[in-house]
């Protein structure tokens, strides 16, 4: 019975220690607020506030935003995925263009490239990159609106 005890400790020991590491490595962890006046939209319109937080789920991410959209609708959106570049599913409302599905890959240690897809089709590309401070991030996102138009965001996240 002790050694099936020492067995459970270790094992937790070890996927704790996985989980830490994993926040050690990655910079975009943490909470983040959407900082307006830095942040540019072309053919999308700008929130009235948009918050993330960014936590180690094992060997995932969980990223999970809230706000108020520019016309005063719900900004709640979540996604658990590894930086794999496999499709992982979005759940809530707000994502832009409505995408259902996300896959995100590492580019560095400061990078990553998402692909958003709806309904299985490539509806929204972004770049996200955390300055070398760990301060500040910045999203690049480009789709095409519902008007046809093609749209981008650059948003600038300040870490809290």
């Amino acid at each position: 019975m002790k050694r099936f005890f020492m067995f459970v400790a270790v094992v937790s020991l070890s996927l704790a220690g996985s989980s830490l590491l994993l926040a050690q490595t990655n910079p975009a962890l943490g909470t983040w607020k959407l900082n307006l006046a830095k942040s540019k939209y072309v053919n999308a319109q700008a929130p009235k506030n948009e918050s993330r937080t960014v936590e180690a789920q094992g060997n995932a991410v969980k990223y999970t935003y809230e706000g108020v959209a520019a016309d005063g609708s719900k900004i709640a959106f979540s996604f658990t995925t590894k930086y794999d570049g496999k499709d992982s599913p979005i759940s809530g409302a707000g994502y832009p263009d409505g995408a259902d599905t996300i896959a995100i890959t590492r580019v560095d240690a400061n990078t990553t490239k998402a692909s958003a897809k709806k309904a299985g089709k490539l509806a929204v590309t972004t770049t996200s990159v955390v300055s070398d401070d760990g301060k500040v991030t910045t999203n690049v996102s480009k789709w095409t609106n519902a008007q046809g138009q093609p749209a981008s965001i650059t948003t600038v996240w300040d870490k809290l």
